[in-house]
């Protein structure tokens, strides 16, 4: 078959392949992630990503290939998912660009773009890092042009460049030397290899079935499949402390002269009013969040100390009738629908969050509106940009609370229609660290400064399970083990959960640590639970220890160090 030229519907045709290629691989390509979490998921965001550039293109069928390069891109950007969907979408913003005028291409047209696509996502990436997916693509790209330039037939044109894609693929390990520790090639770059192949086999007249492969699910099927509505599970009258209770109160010398202000003192004078107790303060404010049953009494405490920025008391035995009232008759409008009815504010704050408890954490504490989202599940751009819209607001701060999100997060905001800013949280607890700093009278700059100061004040552990052997920075890790993670690395592990958690708060906890906070997940047993705080309290005695029940799968505890 001589193909010379590519048009509209062929091109339509290489991109429903590639999808389609990826889609059926990406088991495999998830196994590549060097981390063995549970939640490896470069395959699966890469996957959900170029599934919505094809749904575009499908959608929009047209025979001029700049139009449907166009839609690809599009849907590809809206659909982007964790770092690899991310620079997948920015690999073909560039190329779609390169094209968008043409209504057929040649293979130098098509080399050319390739070489476009890569200088455009090396651009999206603050700090590209080589024996990536970026390199493949540059690689890949480089030998392309060449190619090009004695091959007009456009099959063994794109079969020579997959033999150079492969071949780069496999340098990866001799460039990132984890990759080569952990004996796997980068799961990004193999992506990318599987989405040209699927091109290939388009070209050839080949169908790739799907008969077999798991269908992308959206981010609410995720959601819906991770999570269940556990207020059906809790009875109104169980509710100890009735009112979820916020106040900032800016000090003032006169009453800090009659009543000086010690954050360990304020804090247990608090909690003896009520439970799920934040509280943060700087030399000019502080901010406060519990559930109490006496908030006026609260309020009085905080009072002393200066006047009042911002203050409220929410009835959650009200709540709780009505949200179970909601899932009966379904006829209640939501909370985003009341945001969007409502006067358009200030300020919103979008952040992400996996588990109903941690959810439920970050809106007590000032958040307009929490995706369901993080390890495992990784919302879109398009999942993002909506957030932000719900908000209804002037000004919108994003909080991803996740390395892999922030990406997304920024190519949403440089889509979204008012002032947003980015503060780039990669922890759950660095985002409640990067909130409790939120000022209401700053301006977006300044509160965007100030919350990105605020991740560098906690340290972030957690435990999860180890989903296969292997040994990553000397440390030898055995399939269904526990494993201890320090911000970013593994530090320990132990075939005893709880064995782990504690050797985890030994490495993290050291004499100038105050606060530990531990999120506990859904598998955690409350005999369990007790033990690690009895250790906690017993090797740390200078610790304040603060508990929340997150709820979040895969990762058992959550531990936030300040």
């Amino acid at each position: 078959m001589s193909i010379k030229r590519i048009d509209g519907k062929l091109f339509a045709d290489m991109v429903i392949q590639g999808a389609n290629n990826l889609t059926k691989n990406v088991k495999f390509v998830d196994s590549l992630n060097v981390f063995p979490v549970p939640d490896g998921d470069t395959g699966t965001n890469m996957n959900l990503s170029i599934t919505s550039g094809s749904k575009e293109v499908i959608e929009k069928p047209n025979s001029h290939v700049g139009k449907v390069g166009q839609s690809f891109a599009k849907g590809l950007l809206m659909g982007a998912r964790g770092n690899s969907g991310v620079i997948l979408s920015q690999l073909f913003r560039g190329f779609s660009k390169s094209i968008e005028t043409k209504e057929t291409i040649s293979t130098t047209d098509f080399a050319l773009a390739l070489e476009a696509g890569v200088e455009t996502a090396y651009k999206a990436v603050m700090k590209p890092i080589e024996g990536t997916i970026l390199t493949v693509a540059r690689e890949t790209a480089k030998k392309a042009v060449v190619i090009a330039k004695t091959h007009e037939e456009f099959i063994p044109f794109l079969e020579e460049t997959i033999i150079e894609a492969n071949a780069s693929l496999n340098r990866t390990p001799d460039l990132l030397p984890v990759l080569k520790q952990v004996g796997v090639v980068d799961s990004g770059g193999q992506g990318l290899v599987l989405v040209y192949e699927g091109f290939l086999a388009s070209l050839k007249g080949e169908e790739i079935s799907l008969e077999g492969a798991e269908a992308a699910l959206s981010l609410e099927e995720l959601v819906e499949a991770e999570h269940r509505n556990v207020q059906s599970m809790l009875n109104t009258e169980d509710i100890v402390y009735g009112y979820c209770t916020e106040f900032m109160v800016r000090f003032e010398k006169d009453k800090i002269k009659k009543h000086p202000f010690d954050i360990d003192t304020f804090r247990k004078e608090l909690s003896s009013w009520g439970d799920s107790l934040l509280v943060v303060a700087d030399d000019e404010i502080v901010k406060v969040h519990i559930h109490a049953e006496y908030p006026g009494e609260v309020f009085n405490l905080g009072q002393r100390f200066g006047s009042f920025l911002k203050l409220k008391a929410e009835n959650m035995r009200e709540q709780h009738t009505n949200l179970l009232h909601e899932e009966v008759s379904n006829e209640s409008p939501s909370k985003n629908e009341s945001i969007q009815s409502a006067e358009k504010q200030e300020f919103g704050i979008v952040t992400v969050a996996m588990g109903s408890g941690i959810k439920a954490l970050f809106e007590s504490i000032g958040a307009t509106v929490v995706i369901e989202g993080g390890q495992t599940m990784n919302p879109s751009t398009e999942d993002i940009v909506k957030a932000i819209e719900q908000c209804n607001a002037e000004n919108v701060i994003v909080l991803p609370n996740n390395g892999n999100i922030v990406m997304a997060a920024e190519q949403a905001a440089s889509v979204a229609e008012c002032n947003v800013a980015v503060v780039t949280s990669k922890t759950v607890p660095q985002g409640m660290s990067a909130l409790l700093a939120f000022n209401p009278t700053g301006s977006l700059d300044e509160n965007k400064s100030g919350m990105q100061d605020a991740l560098k004040t906690v340290k972030t552990g957690q435990i999860t399970y180890a989903v296969r052997d292997t040994e990553i920075d000397g440390v030898e890790i055995t399939k269904d083990h526990f494993m201890g993670i320090l911000e970013s690395k593994i530090v320990t592990t132990d075939a005893n959960q709880l064995e782990a958690a504690k050797k985890l708060l030994q490495d993290m906890i050291d004499e100038d640590s105050e606060i530990l906070t531990i999120l506990y997940g859904q598998d955690v047993s409350d005999e369990e639970l007790s033990k690690l705080v009895e250790f906690a309290e017993e090797s740390f005695d200078h610790l304040e220890i603060e508990v929340h029940n997150g709820k979040q799968p895969l990762y058992s505890y959550i531990f936030s160090i300040e």
